[in-house]
């Protein structure tokens, strides 16, 4: 065989493998692994060159069970992302239907077959890596430190623009992101949002942000969503039903205590089927009119800011899809335990309308919601 696949590699996630060649046309098929949850999305993957073998100019890469995948039931939605060893992160367009003779598809992906190596994901991988190039290209505003570790012991890091101090009226935003460890549009949406809040420098808010949440799934490549024991953003109970909840309760209690605390702003990605453009979830006005009026200016602000190339027409939502958990989020620990309005982005994994999504327009997202944040500050 010309090639061999890899998924010891960061963020790694593939599984049920097939590696056939046929004249110069390699194929590489994969399906993303559960990890043990019950959702699937996620998938990271190297495909190497074996030795010094010239076979094979092109590569087939096929997903397979993408009907299994969360909201994997519209294909051309599904764009995964590749990378040339030593290039950059592409876009792949809509892939191929392959029918299967049951009624099933696969989706194929015909590239040029690398030099050495290819990796392939579900979308740009965001890491402690990435986290450090934010750090480094925003002129020292951010500190970083461990503030705990995760149930796997891996640090918790949290970055700041200021520690504040008690009696501080500086007003206060607490900011996290990737709870579903395989939602990194997310990441760079906050990774857009802080570059935003370091050019504004002394004018900007206190910020205190979590980048890598559930930072064992983001290692370990799992997607995250409702894994067992506890999905990270189902456990925000008293007591919480993880470490890594318990240790952002008592961080954020910390940020109370030395800033003006102004709003909660939790960073998602939704399923795969999504492309209207980003969205906020809101509290139901029928059940909850207080926190629907406290978090509805917010989402006026930034949604105002997206629009009209980034924002869904439906831009402020109210959760309705059924969860495997009735307790407490991010979101509603917020606002009934601290008693602040927050809100909650979804961004999309590759399209927002017709226009698909890049880095650059992720972190534009996030510049823009930002903005819109900064707007409402009085």
């Amino acid at each position: 065989m010309a090639f061999e696949v890899d998924t010891q590699i960061p963020h790694g996630n593939a599984c049920d493998i097939e590696i056939r060649e046929e004249n110069d046309v390699a194929e590489v098929s994969f399906a993303p692994d559960p990890h043990g949850g019950p959702e699937t999305l996620w998938f990271c993957l190297r495909v190497r060159r074996a030795g010094d073998d010239p076979a094979a100019g092109m590569l087939r890469l096929v997903l397979k069970h993408h009907y299994n995948m969360l909201g994997g039931h519209t294909p051309s939605a599904l764009r995964p992302v590749i990378r040339y060893q030593g290039r950059a992160w592409q876009r792949l367009p809509q892939g191929d239907l392959v029918p299967l003779p049951d009624g099933r598809t696969d989706i194929a992906w015909l590239v040029r077959a690398p030099e050495a190596a290819l990796d392939i994901a579900f979308c740009y991988p965001y890491g402690v890596e990435d986290v450090q190039t934010l750090v480094a290209e925003t002129d020292g505003i951010w500190h970083v430190d461990t503030i705990g570790v995760s149930q796997g012991a891996r640090p918790l890091l949290r970055l700041s623009n200021d520690y504040g101090g008690p009696g501080d009226q500086r007003p206060g935003l607490y900011v996290i992101a990737r709870q579903h460890s395989g939602e990194t549009p997310g990441s760079w949406v906050l990774d857009g949002f802080l570059r935003t809040m370091a050019e504004l420098g002394s004018e900007a808010p206190l910020v205190w942000a979590v980048p890598l949440s559930n930072i064992d799934g983001v290692a370990l490549g799992d997607y995250g969503k409702d894994n067992f024991p506890y999905d990270l953003n189902r456990a925000w109970g008293r007591p919480p039903m993880r470490h890594e909840v318990s240790v952002f309760q008592r961080d954020m209690a910390r940020w109370q205590s030395r800033c003006r605390p102004l709003l909660g702003v939790d960073f998602h990605a939704p399923g795969a089927c999504e492309t209207s453009g980003v969205y906020t979830y809101v509290p139901d006005s029928d059940t909850d009119r207080a926190g629907h009026d406290a978090a509805m200016p917010w989402a006026f602000l930034t949604g105002d800011a997206l629009t009209p190339e980034y924002a869904a027409d439906q831009f402020a939502r109210v959760v309705h899809y059924p969860s495997r958990w009735d307790t407490p989020s991010f979101r509603t620990y917020v606002w009934a335990q601290l008693g602040l309005p927050c809100i909650t982005f979804e961004t999309p994994y590759a399209m927002a309308g017709t226009q698909v999504l890049t880095q650059a327009d992720y972190r534009e997202i996030g510049r823009r919601i930002g903005q819109g944040i900064v707007a409402g500050i009085k």
